[in-house]
């Protein structure tokens, strides 16, 4: 058997290492934390690649979207308020961070139990297994009345839940973003998939109420997009509903003729999911502006964001120059 000839490296061409061009700089470093260093400190210490670099711009465009007046909006997955990050989102809230708030169906239900009980989450594992599983009487009652009576008023989802919250007998309402958003005047939205959520399993539950609601709210977020110019839009944590509908109401505001080129959308997730990637990453992002992916657990990703923004902001407000 014949061996094949090897390959001659005596001719190989060489650059000089010297002049390539470099990907990686000492001054894209990080620099080692020191005792007592304040939290922009830490966020300045992080090297100037990657995620830590998207991080920082998802924070400077935040940032310059507060000081020029542009729109901020903030899409949650439902993992969102389970994993105990309402009190941070309220916190954005009452400091003038967000222009509003996009929600899925879920949001509704582990938002309200929170601010009702003090607690969410059941194990849906041992609860299907013996029929049980989405059967909470209370949760589905008071949603199911809530939507129905906003469905009757004219209002969205997002605002009849949150006047529930904000006008009945919920002593943890402080923690609900619902709430929140309903005592600020801000626009909450609440995106539904008839079926994915479990108050539509009893009795109680309207699907023409559910229909009216989360359509009212999906008008309510088109006319939100379309102030999109400039400003920012965050999906945390949805996979599938809110990237889709966000495309949708950005298809709605273009064709309508409202200018929405500019803007930075940033997606935050434990791993890169398609929808997301295309249709807020990506495809929204190709007439200008960026679109930025972080990944990681939201548990600790978003209040580092959050606290970012914050202190970015408040960096702005004492030194407009800066």
């Amino acid at each position: 058997m014949s061996r094949r000839p090897r390959i001659d490296r005596s001719k190989v061409r060489t650059v000089s290492a010297k002049e390539r061009p470099s990907k990686v700089r000492l001054e894209h470093e990080g620099r080692p934390l020191r005792p007592g260093a304040s939290f922009s400190e830490f966020l300045d210490g992080l090297p100037s690649l990657l995620g830590a670099a998207d991080l920082r711009a998802a924070i400077d465009a935040t940032a310059r979207a507060s000081a020029t007046g542009r729109t901020i909006l903030w899409g949650l997955g439902a993992h969102v308020i389970k994993v105990g990050l309402a009190p941070i989102v309220v916190d954005l809230l009452e400091r003038g961070l967000a222009s509003g708030v996009m929600l899925n169906g879920a949001g509704c239900v582990h938002d309200l139990e929170l601010a009702r009980l003090g607690h969410t989450s059941e194990d849906v594992a041992a609860t299907l297994d013996d029929g049980s599983f989405g059967m909470a009487g209370e949760t589905a009652e008071l949603l199911n009345h809530a939507i129905a009576k906003g469905a009757s008023q004219g209002l969205g989802m997002g605002e009849a839940v949150g006047r529930e919250i904000v006008e009945g007998d919920y002593p943890h309402r402080d923690r609900s973003i619902l709430a929140t958003a309903v005592r600020l005047g801000i626009p909450v939205t609440v995106a539904v998939a008839i079926g994915t959520d479990i108050h539509h399993m009893h009795p109680g539950a309207d699907g023409a109420a559910l229909g009216a609601t989360s359509f009212r709210d999906f008008e309510t977020l088109a006319g939100l997009v379309a102030t999109l110019e400039g400003g920012v839009v965050f999906n945390v944590g949805s996979a599938v509903i809110l990237p889709e509908v966000f495309l949708k109401a950005l298809a709605l505001s273009r064709n309508l003729g409202h200018t929405v080129r500019r803007f930075t959308t940033v997606d935050l997730d434990f791993t890169r999911q398609y929808r997301p990637m295309v249709n807020l990453v990506q495809r929204p992002t190709r007439l200008g502006g960026q679109g930025l992916s972080l990944v990681g657990h939201h548990e600790i990703l978003l209040p580092l964001l959050v606290g970012g923004i914050v202190e970015a902001v408040e960096a702005m407000d004492s030194d407009p120059k800066a």
